[in-house]
């Protein structure tokens, strides 16, 4: 299995746009294709394809005008490696018989390892929707919060 291109433009571009998010964006001003491009050396019109399809499928959020740009949708540790590379490439699926409603293999009929497809897809997804964008971007993880310890 082998994500194309795009997908991983996708997450480089996601990766830069979270480390501007927060304090450093209102220094910054928004986001917008060309500095995410500039940053990361994705091509512009690559950049902006996938901030067209990024922002489509809801993980950005756009505003128009001046002043406007892009900026992430949602907090990083809500944005998952899933989430982007289907936003991309669509639902993920290692083989054709495992997307819903797609009957073009001639062996479908007969064929035995069919119904593990199916589990071998869902452990993928789950791998990939398991890794958050803040960890992709190398943001510290959030601090589990103390509880009250009984003393003794």
């Amino acid at each position: 299995m082998r994500l194309s291109s795009l997908a991983d433009y996708a997450v480089v571009l996601m990766s830069a746009a979270t480390r501007h998010c927060g304090a450093a964006l209102l220094a910054e001003g928004m986001l917008n294709a060309t500095k995410l491009s500039d940053e990361t050396g994705v091509p512009l019109p690559t950049a902006k394809k996938l901030v067209s399809r990024l922002t489509a499928a809801g993980l950005f959020e756009s505003t128009r005008g001046v002043g406007g740009g892009i900026r992430l949708a949602r907090p990083p540790s809500s944005i998952s490696l899933a989430d982007i590379v289907e936003a991309v490439e669509g639902p993920l699926a290692i083989t054709s018989c495992t997307i819903d409603g797609n009957h073009d293999c001639k062996l479908e009929d007969g064929c035995v390892v069919k119904p593990h497809w199916g589990v071998v897809n869902t452990t993928i997804r789950n791998a990939l929707a398991d890794v958050s964008l803040a960890s992709l971007a190398g943001l510290p993880a959030k601090p589990r919060p103390r509880t009250m310890e009984k003393a003794v």
